[in-house]
């Protein structure tokens, strides 16, 4: 990894108890309080996590660091229906951020979000709080305004839209609470934060466990730090990653239309976001600081699991794409996971690949309740207390392309079905950036196979263990057994469901 040099100056459904019953799981004898902390599109391969001393201190260094949490998507509404559900996207069908692709529809208020995990929660007993962003066309007027509170939640503040800091509307238990630009007053992360204080310093004589779950903007575009923090990091550029500013050779087409090198005014952009993102993060860093703070002081803090993670990853200059997500490579699919909390071994790692599914189930096996036979995902509380367990060996990463009829500013585009295009017309998505991916990981063996969806059925294949960076696609060269075998696996787990997903036959090289 290169070196790197840090400085800090509706009510839920009656019947729900058909699908979940009491399990007296071995981890939790007790139903024990749960944080969940989620932020937004932050990396692990552009050293995401380095800006959060505290987080690290207080969560990762009391607890566990999963090496290998991928998302399912590496967008932000379908993963974190991914996260809600447990489900992979080909069963809860949020294909993108818009309406069209589902995101927060009418149609998912009507099926998936009726099954989400919180309405688990919920309706065995627990207080369940909600503060931050949700789903990006959450409380638009088409889809039910800030007057729909998702079923599951006891006390609710829903961002209204997509990432903001400032200007913006909250659903509060479902009146709207409108925020300006006052620091003080209204920027976002610590608006969650203090929201989520002054929660918890009313659980201090409550007889029901919790569950919190703090959704925050960091380090999502438009990248507004607190004042505070507007000269950190000055000396500080984006990694020059060895895929950063190189031509993808062998890749999509995507890919391959990216100007290499990049120009200058486009590695300064890149620059001056890298240090906001980061910036972002540090007031996300005083929340964690101060949320385990008020659990140690209020005397919740020995009964509370608390979870740090991201809805998916990021890149800013790899083969020479300027900034976005929606890409298969590790660097927009791999996230942070940290874990604290009973049982678990401070300062410990796990290396098993796990994804944003697994959470849900794992919130329900904590809470000592069964996760229903939708899940796709696997309870992670088997790794926390290291207990004998059989673990997945590969998983499976979907995405469906978005884009526009008119691109500003980039007239040849018309028509031409592309989005999110940048500065000299680079193009980040387009109607065909649709793939599925299956990435395999064991002692010996880790490759990825991808399967685009695009006018020449392209495929793209890397051998992990030899090309961590992905550099070679080596769907041409490999062993044929090797890509029939990634082929049926792939085609195999992109129709799975439930109990199927959770199948881990041993990978097998045949013919290398």
């Amino acid at each position: 990894m290169e070196s790197l040099t840090i400085s800090r100056t509706v009510p839920v459904l009656t019947n729900i108890f058909v699908f979940i019953l009491l399990s007296g799981s071995s981890v939790a004898a007790k139903q024990s309080n749960i944080v969940f902390i989620l932020t937004d599109d932050q990396d692990v391969a552009l050293f995401g996590q380095y800006p959060m001393p505290k987080a690290k201190q207080l969560i990762a260094d009391q607890g566990m660091t999963f090496m290998n949490m991928f998302v399912t998507s590496p967008l932000c509404c379908p993963s974190r229906s991914s996260i809600l559900t447990g489900q992979y996207l080909h069963n809860h069908l949020v294909t993108n951020n818009s309406v069209t692709g589902n995101c927060s529809s009418v149609t998912w208020q009507k099926t998936s979000e009726l099954n989400t995990f919180p309405t688990y929660l919920q309706a065995n007993g627990y207080s369940t709080f909600f503060a931050g962003k949700y789903l990006n066309e959450y409380g638009f007027h088409q889809n039910g305004g800030v007057r729909h509170i998702p079923p599951g939640w006891d006390v609710w503040n829903g961002l209204v839209g997509n990432s903001v800091y400032y200007n913006y509307s909250l659903s509060a238990n479902g009146v709207e609470e409108k925020h300006g630009q006052n620091y003080s007053q209204d920027y976002l992360t610590d608006v969650i934060h203090r929201k989520a204080v002054n929660y918890l310093q009313k659980q201090v004589n409550a007889t029901r466990p919790f569950f919190m779950m703090l959704s925050t903007p960091a380090c999502h575009a438009p990248f507004t730090p607190a004042p505070q923090y507007e000269k950190n990091f000055t000396n500080q550029q984006a990694p020059r990653t060895k895929h950063f500013n190189i031509h993808g050779k062998d890749k999509h087409w995507l890919v391959d239309q990216a100007v290499t090198p990049m120009p200058q005014d486009t590695i300064n952009m890149i620059d001056d976001d890298f240090r906001n993102r980061w910036r972002t993060l540090l007031s996300v860093d005083d929340m964690v600081d101060d949320v385990v703070n008020t659990l140690k002081a209020t005397g919740q803090l020995d009964n509370t699991y608390i979870f740090y993670s991201s809805d998916n990853g990021y890149h800013l200059g790899q083969f020479s794409l300027p900034f976005d997500k929606r890409q298969l490579y590790d660097f927009d699919i791999r996230v942070p996971l940290y874990v604290r909390g009973p049982g678990i071994k401070p300062n410990s790692t796990n290396e098993e690949s796990v994804m944003s599914i697994d959470l849900a189930p794992t919130f329900l096996d904590l809470a000592g309740l069964h996760a229903p036979a939708s899940f796709d995902g696997l309870s992670l509380t088997p790794i926390f207390t290291n207990q004998a367990h059989s673990f997945r060996d590969k998983v499976l990463v979907e995405y469906h392309g978005e884009h526009l009829n008119v691109i500003p500013g980039c007239p040849q585009y018309l028509n031409q079905g592309m989005a999110n295009c940048g500065k000299h017309c680079v193009c980040e998505d387009a109607w065909n950036n649709t793939f599925a991916c299956i990435r395999t990981q064991t002692a010996q063996e880790s490759y990825k196979y991808c399967a685009l969806q695009d006018n020449d059925n392209f495929v793209e294949v890397y051998d992990l263990k030899n090309d961590p960076y992905e550099l070679v696609n080596i769907a041409k060269i490999a062993s044929p057994d090797i890509l029939t075998q990634l082929s049926q696996e792939l085609a195999d787990l992109s129709l799975c469901a439930g109990a199927n997903c959770h199948t881990t036959p041993s990978f097998k090289v045949v013919g290398k």
